[in-house]
Formats: structure tokens, C-alpha cells, sequence
């Protein structure tokens, strides 16, 4: 491991000489990682993107996109463009990437199954702000707001998320 890598602790996560409380999956995490399963996948993922409301927020960094309102991700297997950014209108199951919520204000975007997905091993794992502390996610990795903000201006693409078991 590197000093510059992400490390998914118990303790949460280390990154930048800090450790940032998280939730995770409520599945916990596993090395066989299967799509709706609740779980945060074991491995080392790199983060890929960075997406942001600029309707809630200034754009955070240089290569943060901004998600619009017929920005989705497919989570659907049978779907062609399985586990990808796809706009509406899409006929496949999907997840809305503009939420009512604040959950998706800001998300790194990791190679989990990415770009070529294999169907059903997992779609999105994504780094986004948290419900409350300690309230688990459908496998992704979450946190507080400003704690996200924080990652957020750090990370680059290609940063390194190890995750273990």
C-alpha cells in the first residue's frame, strides 16, 4: 500500500493522514460481490470520476463533473449498458444520479465492474455523503458531508480505494 491510498479500516477510512468515520454496505463486505447483494466489495478499486450537484454546490475540482437532470446509472443485468452513466429516457432499471436527497450532492465514481461490466457482479460503488452516521449503504462507501468535501479536493483519478476483509 501506498501513503496516497484510500484504506477501508474498521476504525473507517484512511486517507491523507486522517481517518473519516464511514458507513458501508449493509451486507458488509465480500470477495464475491453480486449485484443487490448489500455489500462493499473486497479489493482495490480506483476512483474513476467525480460528479456534483452545481445546483447545491461550487464545483469542487477541476475534473468534477456536473450531473444534470437526465443524468442516471444503470443497475439493471440485462441492460447493454449494464453498470454505466446513461440519460433519460432509458427503458432499463436505473438509479437516478439527481436525487431529492442530498446523498449524491457529491460522488467519486470507483472501477468497480467498470467499464466492462460482467452482468450481476455489482454496479456503482460510489463514494457519496451519508444518511447518519453509521447507517449502512447498498454497498457503497459513505460519508459525512464535509468529510466527503475533503476526500473530494484530494483524491484524483486513479487514486487507490483498498478494501478488505
Amino acid at each position: 500500500m501506498s501513503v496516497t491510498d484510500m484504506v477501508l479500516t474498521p476504525m473507517g477510512l484512511r486517507f491523507g493522514g486522517r481517518r473519516l468515520p464511514c458507513s458501508i454496505g449493509k451486507g458488509g463486505v465480500t470477495a464475491r460481490k453480486r449485484e443487490g447483494d448489500g455489500a462493499t466489495p473486497i479489493g482495490v478499486l480506483r476512483i474513476v470520476g467525480l460528479i456534483y450537484r452545481p445546483d447545491r454546490m461550487a464545483r469542487p475540482t477541476r475534473w468534477a463533473h456536473p450531473i444534470g437532470p437526465v443524468d442516471l446509472w444503470s443497475d439493471d443485468v440485462r441492460d447493454p449498458e449494464y453498470n454505466l452513466h446513461v440519460r433519460t429516457p432509458h427503458e432499463f432499471g436505473h438509479e437516478a444520479l439527481r436525487r431529492a436527497d442530498p446523498l449524491y450532492d457529491l460522488v467519486l465514481l470507483t472501477d468497480w465492474n467498470w467499464p466492462l461490466a460482467v452482468a450481476g457482479r455489482g454496479s456503482a460503488i460510489f463514494l457519496h455523503q451519508w444518511r447518519r452516521p453509521g447507517y449502512p449503504t447498498e454497498g457503497c462507501i459513505a460519508f459525512r458531508r464535509d468529510h466527503l468535501r475533503w476526500i473530494a479536493r484530494r483524491a484524483a483519478p486513479g487514486t487507490r480505494l483498498v478494501v478488505s476483509g
